[in-house]
């Protein structure tokens, strides 16, 4: 039964229940629905960004450079950290619970009723709630992150004028594939015909290109079609006889530059229509935030927070941790879902970690591992079990000492109750 009252937290509640399913790809039913709202556009042009890592980085990327260069930009991402809210952003404001509650009962009702309504996901309701409320709120530019894949994802309703795929690597082999090429097709899905579609990573799988070629896109490729190589302390972006020089960016960890220039990228191949302010990109990038992606915390003791969670993250992570090492230990607190590749997220950190804290998530989701299991397939004797990720930060914090540092990784969980825990202790950001 829908929620009587306006509460956003009844609601959300009420779409786990309407669909059998948490994940169920495909857009026959959320397009019928969205057909039904009057097949809202969001804005007058809309960039997609799909990829297996580093899409929220490349959403909070345009989102500021648009910013920068004074247009009304909406960002749609998924999952949220702390708030619903943070999923519909207007000019980098998240949009009120009262609107999307509004959005949400308009939804309910373009569904219909008993037998013959149309069923929905979680993350359909929401993906439906952005596309209203920004096609209502006057936009310059809507960026849209892709939940997962490309191809089936509900944002894919869209012919995007823009769409890039940041990296492709193994990940929801459940849903997309077991190898790169198979999963590389799948992201390949939001690219159009006659369009531009950009490939962030200079040695992307074959079954990307292959399905880019087979729609017909205008594909710009990292290392070919563009670059980003380091000019001082900051970087150079190059597209033949276009450029921007960036200064240090202060998203930190080594991807992003490459993530930065996928977004330049976009930016440069939409230009009849947005210009070629390339001052103003280059102050947006280089204010760009996103919150969990190596987001520090503290003095004595630094909480490092990233949602790294599948091995190719890691690897970055782990890339980061040797360039920043200091005379202190580095604790780690992880937690993970069963579906993920715990022991090929642990290889790449294997050396780096002193003690390892892990975290049971199994009261968070049902697909969430115990802390036991998550020991078992780590496989070190430096770990120590604990029931959630509360009592994993509490312990590491318990056991660190001045100039150690804590990174809380993995799951959005983990690092959700890291930025929670920072908050309730006063950590200041660094």
């Amino acid at each position: 039964m829908k929620p009587a009252g306006g509460r956003l937290e009844d609601w959300l509640d009420y779409q786990q229940r309407t669909h059998p399913s948490a994940i169920a790809l495909g857009l026959e039913r959320v397009r019928a629905v969205w057909h039904r709202l009057g097949a809202p556009r969001p804005a007058p042009l809309v960039i997609t960004v799909g990829g297996t890592n580093g899409k929220g980085s490349t959403v909070a990327l345009l989102e500021a450079m648009l910013r920068a260069a004074g247009r009304r930009v909406g960002s749609y991402t998924s999952p949220h950290l702390l708030h619903y809210t943070e999923r519909i952003r207007i000019d980098g404001v998240p949009v009120d619970e009262a609107r999307v509650v509004g959005a949400f009962e308009r939804i309910e009702a373009a569904r219909g009723a008993g037998d013959a309504a149309i069923a929905l996901t979680y993350f359909e309701f929401g993906t439906l709630a952005a596309l209203v409320l920004f096609a209502e709120a006057g936009l310059d530019v809507a960026v849209l992150e892709v939940g997962l894949g490309g191809r089936l994802d509900a944002v894919n309703l869209i012919d995007a004028d823009a769409a890039i795929v940041t990296t492709v690597d193994l990940d929801h082999q459940d849903w997309l594939g077991d190898d790169r090429d198979s999963i590389g097709r799948e992201k390949a899905g939001i690219f159009r015909a006659g369009r531009p579609a950009i490939v962030g990573e200079s040695d992307p799988p074959h079954g990307l290109l292959e399905a880019a070629a087979a729609t017909g896109a205008d594909l710009r490729r990292a290392g070919r079609d563009f670059s980003m190589r380091r000019a001082g302390d900051g970087w150079r972006w190059s597209a033949g006889d276009a450029h921007v020089d960036l200064p240090p960016l202060a998203l930190a960890a080594p991807c992003q530059p490459a993530n930065a220039g996928a977004a330049l990228a976009a930016l440069h191949a939409l230009r009849d229509r947005l210009g070629w302010p390339a001052g103003a990109w280059a102050e947006g990038a280089a204010q760009a935030s996103a919150a969990a992606r190596l987001q520090r915390f503290g003095d004595a003791v630094e909480l490092i927070v990233d949602v790294a969670h599948n091995p190719q993250a890691a690897a970055v992570v782990g890339a980061w941790l040797r360039d920043s090492a200091g005379a202190g230990r580095t604790l780690a607190v992880y937690g993970a879902l069963a579906d993920k590749d715990v022991a090929g997220v642990a290889a790449p950190l294997r050396g780096l970690i002193e003690r390892w804290h892990l975290a049971g998530l199994d009261r968070h989701s049902p697909r969430g591992l115990t802390g036991p299991a998550l020991a078992a397939i780590v496989g070190t004797a430096d770990a120590r079990v604990h029931a959630d990720p509360a009592d994993a930060l509490a312990a590491a914090f318990g056991e660190a000492r001045p100039g150690d540092r804590i990174l809380a990784f993995g799951s959005f969980f983990v690092a959700a109750a890291a930025l929670q825990y920072a908050q309730s202790a006063g950590l200041a950001p660094r």
